[in-house]
Order: C-alpha cells, then sequence, then structure tokens
C-alpha cells in the first residue's frame, strides 16, 4: 500500500501569526495562514490558527466571534499585568483564536512602526502561549510565521518552561526575511521580559547593541522552513541572508524550503465569476481569445487576437525587479506586442509606467492601482506573465498565471526557479521562460525568446499553455510535506 494511503497519526498544530485572510492580509503571509491550515486538517491534522484581534477585522467576522474566557498576564520589567481576551472563530473545519488587548490591537491597521509594533508582538508572542495553556489545549506543533511570532520559541523555552505547552515542538517559517524585529536591547528586554542569557550572539543580540526578535526565534525554534527550496540555500549567503547568513548556516541542520501553492478554489478559470468567459484545460485555446479581446477592449488598447499581450501584476517596488522592466519596455514596443500593468508602489515607477502610457498609447496600459477583478481579468486575457524579480522567496502571480493558461517569464531566484521550468526545445517540454543573472539584457531575451516562440511556434506554445494549467499547484502537495516535517519533528 502506497504510503500517501496509510493511515497517518493525528497531529494538533498552532499556527501563530500576525495575519489571515480574510480578516486581515497585507501580503502572501495572510494568503499562507489562511490555505495551509485548511489542506492540514483534510490530512488528519487538528489545527488552530492564533490571531492579534485587530481593531480593523471586518464587523462581519467580529461580531461572529464566541467569547472563550480572559486573563492578566505578566509582560514588561515594570510588573504590570496585561489584560488577555480570547474570542473565537470557527469556519471551515479550522479554529481561530484571538487574542483580545485594546491598548496593542485598537489602532487601524496591523502594523505601524516599530516603535509600536516591538511591544504588540511581544505581547502577542507570550499571550498566544498563555491563551493555549489557559484553554488547557496542548498542540504536538508550534507553528510561527515571520518576525512577528519570532519571540514565540523563545517565550517557549524560557520562561513557559514547565508548563503543558513546553512539551510542544516549534517551527518558524520565514516568509520574507528583510523584516526582522530589530530594535535596541534595552527596550525588547523591557518588553518581553525575558532573562539576560538569551541576549547574547547565539540567540537575539545582533551587533553591538540592538536584539533580533527574528534571530532568536531561529536560534530557539525545533526546526526552520521557508517558502521554496531555493530561497532556503539563497538566505545563507550574503546577498540574499540580509545579515543573518551567517547565523542560517549555523542552523542549516534544521532548515527546509517547501513551495506555497495557490487556493484553486478561489483561483479557478471555468468558475471565476470576474472573466468574460470561463474556461478549462479542454476549451483554454479558443476561449482565452475572448478574455484577451475583452481586456483589450476594457483597457483601451488595439483589439487584435494576434498581439502578444504581456501582463505584469505586481507591487511597484525595486524587489520585482521593475527597474529593468523599466529600461527594456520601449523595447518591446514593435506593433505586435502589449504590456498591461498593473500595481501601486514606489513614485518612480508608478510615474514611469504611466509615462510609457501615454507615450505608447493603445500598446500599453498601465493601471496604477490594487483591483482584485482587474487582476483575475489580465491573468485570463494576457499570453504571458512577467515576473523578474531581484529576490523572490516564493511567489503566488507565477502559480496563478499557469492556472489561467498564462505562460510566466521570470528570472531564475527563489519560489520562481522552482516552480517555472524552463523551455526545452529539444525535448518540447517546460512550463515557462526564465533568466538567471539580474541584467536588463538578459530580461530582453527571455521575452524576445518567449514572442518568437508564440509567432512562430504556436502548436508547441499551446501544449505549453495546456501543460501549465495541468500542473499541480495547490497546497495538497505542500500540505503533505509539513504534515512529514510535523511527524519528525514529533514522532
Amino acid at each position: 500500500m502506497s504510503m500517501d494511503y496509510m493511515p497517518q497519526p493525528r497531529r494538533s498544530v498552532a499556527f501563530i501569526g500576525s495575519e489571515c485572510y480574510p480578516f486581515v492580509k497585507t501580503g502572501g503571509l495572510g494568503d499562507v495562514m489562511y490555505a495551509l491550515p485548511r489542506a492540514l486538517t483534510r490530512l488528519n491534522c487538528d489545527v488552530k490558527v492564533i490571531l492579534p484581534r485587530y481593531k480593523c477585522i471586518p464587523w462581519k467576522y467580529q461580531e461572529k466571534m464566541v467569547y472563550r474566557g480572559e486573563f492578566y498576564m505578566d509582560l514588561s520589567q515594570d510588573g504590570r499585568s496585561y489584560y488577555v481576551g480570547i474570542m473565537e472563530y470557527v469556519w471551515d473545519g479550522v479554529v481561530y483564536d484571538f487574542i483580545d488587548n485594546e491598548e496593542f490591537f485598537g489602532f487601524g491597521n496591523p502594523y505601524t512602526n516599530l516603535v509600536d509594533d516591538i511591544p504588540k508582538y511581544c505581547f502577542f508572542s507570550k499571550a498566544a502561549l498563555a491563551a493555549l495553556n489557559y484553554m488547557d489545549w496542548h498542540p504536538d506543533i508550534i507553528h510561527c510565521h515571520d518576525w512577528q511570532a519570532g519571540l514565540v520559541p523563545v517565550f517557549q523555552r524560557t520562561m513557559f518552561g514547565g508548563t503543558p505547552v513546553a512539551a510542544a515542538k516549534t517551527m518558524l517559517t520565514i516568509h520574507n526575511l528583510r523584516f526582522q524585529g530589530i530594535y535596541n536591547i534595552p527596550t525588547i528586554q523591557f518588553w518581553s521580559g525575558l532573562p539576560d542569557y538569551v541576549f547574547n550572539y547565539q540567540g537575539l543580540r545582533q551587533g553591538y547593541e540592538d536584539a533580533n526578535m527574528f534571530k532568536g526565534g531561529l536560534a530557539f525554534a525545533d526546526s526552520i522552513t521557508t517558502v521554496s527550496g531555493t530561497y532556503a540555500q539563497e538566505i545563507q549567503t550574503p546577498f540574499y541572508g540580509e545579515g543573518l547568513d551567517d547565523h542560517l548556516r549555523y542552523h542549516s541542520g534544521k532548515l527546509y524550503g517547501i513551495v506555497n501553492g495557490i487556493d484553486t478554489d478561489m483561483w479557478n478559470p471555468w468558475t471565476d465569476s470576474r472573466l468574460a468567459v470561463n474556461y478549462d484545460i479542454t476549451n483554454v485555446l479558443e476561449r482565452k481569445k475572448a478574455n484577451k479581446r475583452a481586456l483589450q477592449e476594457s483597457l483601451g488598447l488595439a483589439q487584435d487576437d494576434h498581439m502578444f499581450v504581456i501582463g505584469l501584476i505586481s507591487r511597484l517596488t525595486d524587489q520585482k525587479g521593475l527597474d529593468l522592466v523599466n529600461e527594456v519596455l520601449p523595447q518591446l514596443i514593435d506593433g505586435h506586442t502589449q504590456v498591461v500593468v498593473l500595481g501601486t508602489g514606489d513614485d518612480r515607477y508608478e510615474n514611469s509606467f504611466r509615462y510609457y502610457e501615454d507615450r505608447f498609447k493603445g500598446s500599453v496600459c498601465s493601471c496604477i492601482m490594487y483591483d482584485e477583478g482587474r487582476a483575475h481579468q489580465i491573468y485570463a486575457g494576457a499570453d504571458a506573465l512577467l515576473v523578474p524579480s531581484l529576490f523572490e522567496p516564493c511567489g503566488l502571480t507565477q502559480l496563478i498565471a499557469m492556472r489561467y493558461g498564462t505562460i510566466p517569464i521570470v528570472r531564475e531566484t527563489g519560489g520562481l526557479k522552482d516552480t517555472v521550468e524552463p523551455y526545452n526545445a529539444n525535448t518540447n517540454g517546460g512550463n515557462g521562460f526564465t533568466f538567471d543573472r539580474y541584467e536588463s539584457g538578459l530580461l530582453l531575451d527571455a521575452i524576445n525568446r518567449a514572442k518568437t516562440f508564440y509567432f512562430t511556434n504556436r502548436w508547441c506554445w499551446d501544449e505549453m499553455v495546456q501543460r501549465d494549467m495541468d500542473k499541480d499547484v495547490s497546497w495538497e502537495n505542500s500540505a503533505r510535506q509539513y504534515r512529514d516535517l510535523y511527524m519528525q519533528l514529533k514522532p
């Protein structure tokens, strides 16, 4: 009998993180905190998600929360006790417990500035563990996410030693290493109340004066994961390591990379109500043309089935490789190519894409906004999607593009390298076009290779479209890998 069908011991897992769709989401972390627990419940895991009860959570969710209890908890070095309330919401087999405290979470947004965020997430990390003890719910695994929950493994191994929650194994997932929770040692020590010995160079200490909450969590966690195998290797190098590459090399024996998935119910061209025409793998070749025409019409582009339409859906920041796009965009407009940009971000990119739209009327459309419906329409109507990132821990846009039969053109970094196999003319294999070094000439070459293939070898291009739609980009495979890690941690 296959191991996949062997009965698996049930594992209880507490997810601790700062955001989760649909309650509050600012980026990919919110998607993972939503999708991975749901996938794990289908693999015989008992999952509880612990979140802050921010004031900005929509009332339609808050009004359905059920009061589970309250207690007071010491936190800072001044001996003051803080209120901890627990409000519960159950949805689709997952239990969500919200930590309630008006003083820390009564602001409009989850993240404000480090002066406010350091005490907020010191409180949240400790309160989450205290709430597990209070509810008498003792997970096998405590799965923490990003720096905001970085102190959870530190608290668990120090101040919660001897309590029921201390028996759990801890896992800390790196979604984006750029943000780490760094502040001066006295401030973090005051707000956390942690003992002096954790503020050494093996623990939280960084440099002469600072403490790093993420660094401490990575040191104390039983296991570290990140969101792709390539990114797990990259962050052990100085260029990608954000100052923690030596720390991560030291802990490399417990570091694993697991690629994210996407919610294939939310991203489904057969049922997507935002599309002009729905389609699946059996009729994509004809119906995708209808979505292209609808996209061109809605954006004021020349309506022409034979145009090669390139989509770019992104935050407009340096990380996303937009300096390379700026350099090559004028060379793309050749009477056969259209470019559609959707996103907001740095002024210089917003202004440059507006300039290109004005300069190349009918061939370039720059939607400087966040519009979920338009994003769906670009995924369905474009022929190719551009993701030329400087670094990309995982990336979701290339996965969504493949789900919609849109060919990704990506730089070989992080999760982009792990999910996009470059086209091989000898075998007629692969599912996209790639380039390696971060150079505008190589980006232009990758785009031109895709365009040439589109116009001169449409039969093989169409096969790639269907191959991409057939690729499993769901959370199921990723969830199995996480479950297997949980099993190793807690045999």
